[in-house]
């Protein structure tokens, strides 16, 4: 079996870097990723929500900030739990393995938006997940 996802969007917010009581750092964040076709005159838009541990999550709470184009590896996972209702949910998020720039800092900075051409730093990322 094998459960693999990439993903390439923007953070919708910032990164939020938290410790768990045994001191790993883990970080989350939620990227916008376009789907590859129209609805009408506009691109439809899911938001996939992203965990990151260990050094990976320092990395990108170093390194990312809300606005930034993320290429995402990892894999799915369907996570149950259960509201304050008692009902019983589930939630799907991408556990990161790797974390990679899918813009440069100069393209954010200064257009806004991602240059296709501009791989920055693309085969570079740090740490690997859990």
């Amino acid at each position: 079996m094998l459960n693999r996802v990439t993903l390439m969007g923007r953070l919708v917010a910032d990164p939020e870097l938290r410790s768990t009581a045994s001191n790993l750092s883990v970080c989350s964040f939620r990227i916008a990723v376009d789907r590859d076709y129209k609805k009408g005159d506009q691109k439809e838009t899911d938001f996939i929500d992203i965990v990151a541990w260990r050094s990976t999550a320092e990395f990108v709470s170093k390194y990312f900030s809300k606005g930034r184009m993320a290429v995402v590896s990892g894999r799915l996972q369907i996570r149950p739990w259960e509201d304050k209702d008692g009902n019983k949910r589930r939630s799907a998020e991408v556990v990161a393995d790797n974390v990679y720039f899918g813009d440069s800092k100069r393209d954010t900075e200064s257009s806004g938006g991602y240059n296709a051409g501009n791989s920055y730093n693309a085969g570079s990322s740090y740490g690997s997940g859990n």
